[in-house]
């Protein structure tokens, strides 16, 4: 169930664009069906358009018409759990993807960033705070442009596109997550400065940074796999010991 809060949002909320939110489409699968009816009616009353799911299988059909903006996702769920319809979405979708879980020890945390979630909330939530990572990543999605910024930038044959909001090596586009894209990006952008993991989680993940907090290390990790495949040397992409990151 959502954890009980005096007002599920307050006047100190984080402002948010009106355009960007509205209008955009939730999918929930969630085989609970008392916190399912909970998420979709709090979903609904913040203006989002919401499609339910109780299982798996319904929950793969419904994320393959491609038409949602965010996924919520249960782990234990009937005929196909999470990591396996999480796995299957990742073929064909960037769609961005929050787990939703009773599980919430570290390595089914390490577990879901390993399958592509782009976050990753303990059962039970605040409604609040997850209403608030969801415009965070709805944010996120959004193209940014910067005109002062070039509209092409390359480390090497790694090159950002940001007319196109690509990035791609010797010519071939990546498949990056939304989290991914922007984290790759602002590298990039920043190529040859170390970058500290304060700045990038509040940057990139919208929150503060932790020390018990892997999140960033889990994208990074997968960032490095995806350059590595693409023909790009991922060790470029450095840890600096007690400094943050840094792309070479």
């Amino acid at each position: 169930m959502l954890a009980t809060t005096s007002n599920a949002r307050n006047s100190s909320a984080a402002v948010f664009n009106p355009a960007v939110m509205a209008g955009a489409k939730i999918l929930i699968v969630e085989d609970d069906v008392v916190l399912g009816d909970q998420l979709k009616d709090l979903l609904q009353r913040e203006g989002y358009e919401v499609d339910l799911c109780r299982d798996g299988l319904s929950g793969l059909k419904l994320a393959a018409r491609d038409r949602h903006q965010i996924l919520l996702l249960d782990i234990m769920l009937p005929h196909v759990d999470g990591f396996e319809l999480l796995t299957e979405v990742r073929q064909y979708s960037h769609m961005p993807v929050i787990i939703l879980s009773a599980k919430g020890a570290e390595e089914e945390r390490i577990k879901g960033f390993q399958k592509g979630a782009d976050d990753y909330v303990s059962k039970p939530c605040n409604p609040q705070e997850l209403l608030l990572r969801i415009e965070a990543l709805l944010r996120r999605c959004q193209p940014v442009t910067d005109a002062k910024s070039p509209q092409i930038q390359s480390v090497g044959d790694l090159v950002l596109d940001r007319a196109a909001q690509q990035i791609s090596v010797a010519d071939t586009s990546m498949e990056l997550t939304p989290i991914e894209f922007k984290l790759l990006r602002t590298l990039i952008s920043s190529s040859g400065e170390v970058l500290s993991k304060a700045f990038l989680y509040q940057t990139i993940l919208n929150r503060a940074y932790s020390s018990y907090d892997r999140s960033l290390d889990m994208h990074l990790s997968r960032i490095r796999r995806k350059l590595y495949a693409a023909g790009w040397d991922g060790s470029r992409l450095k840890t600096v010991h007690g400094k943050g990151y840094v792309l070479s």
